[in-house]
């Protein structure tokens, strides 16, 4: 499969496109940086906010799917939460029916939900609660992907990532942790599996503890093989743990995060 990976210079995006190599697809990277030392593929310089410019990237490559990794992670203000998640995203989809591209893998987030109590185990069915203008902006992209699937009978998995690291370094992170191995695994299931139509999972390892069901992302053939629990006594416990563990999307949901959705000078 031949793959566009947006973002391909971010913490993701540099871990995923060599794993998909490995498991023989042909990477395609687009960011607004160049590409990293040792990356000897194809590489686009540009901003996927710019619908003009995404449409002649396809126009040049032939593509079977994409996965969209870029975009702002960080809180910003709802304008430019909205352009970097669901603008690149609506260009994305256009450049897609224009070229008969069916394919489209996003990097969701666990904060389109984050401001859900944590109680019991959360499904893929609970309403969307974000819990910053960046959960805002990922809620907004889902629903684009979920309009274009309708409309156009594309293929959309969204999944919802929780803490992507290397290994776990706090209590909640034993809960929410995707390791990069299992981050891998999820993606080309995502890509694989067939016939989706819009979906949603949950991104996360097979944590002991984790918060969110696997199950969704099971139906769609994603099986993680790594647990955090193996670094649990690796952790020391906090005074933040505690308010961590009051919603799904952690400090997120702290006012911390709390700010206007526009900023005005």
């Amino acid at each position: 499969m031949r793959v566009l990976v947006t973002g391909a210079a971010g913490s993701i995006g540099r871990v995923l496109s060599p794993g998909l190599v490995d498991r023989g697809h042909e990477v395609v990277g687009l960011d607004r940086v160049p590409a990293p030392d040792g990356n000897d593929g194809r590489w686009h310089l540009v901003d996927a906010a710019d619908p003009d410019a995404v449409a002649a990237v396809f126009a040049e490559e032939r593509l079977d799917a994409v996965v969209h990794l870029a975009g702002y992670p960080g809180e910003g203000s709802l304008p430019d939460s909205l352009t970097s998640h669901v603008v690149t995203t609506a260009a994305l989809l256009d450049a897609m029916v224009e070229h008969d591209v069916r394919r489209l893998v996003y990097a969701s987030s666990n904060h389109a939900v984050g401001r859900t109590p944590r109680t019991d185990l959360l499904t893929t069915t609970t309403r969307p609660r974000p819990d910053t203008f960046y959960g805002v902006g990922k809620v907004a992209a889902e629903a684009v992907m979920s309009l274009y699937a309708d409309r156009y009978g594309l293929d959309a998995v969204a999944c919802r990532i929780g803490s992507f690291l290397p290994e776990p370094e706090t209590v909640r992170h034993l809960s929410t942790w995707l390791s990069h191995d299992d981050c891998v695994r999820m993606v080309e299931a995502s890509l694989t599996t067939p016939a989706p139509g819009f979906a949603a999972l949950y991104g996360i390892s097979a944590n002991t503890r984790g918060w969110w069901d696997l199950e969704a992302g099971r139906a769609l053939g994603y099986d993680p093989q790594d647990d955090a629990e193996e670094f649990a006594d690796r952790i020391a416990r906090r005074d933040a743990d505690d308010a961590e563990a009051a919603h799904v999307g952690g400090p997120f949901a702290t006012e911390e995060f709390y700010r206007s959705a526009l900023d005005r000078a």
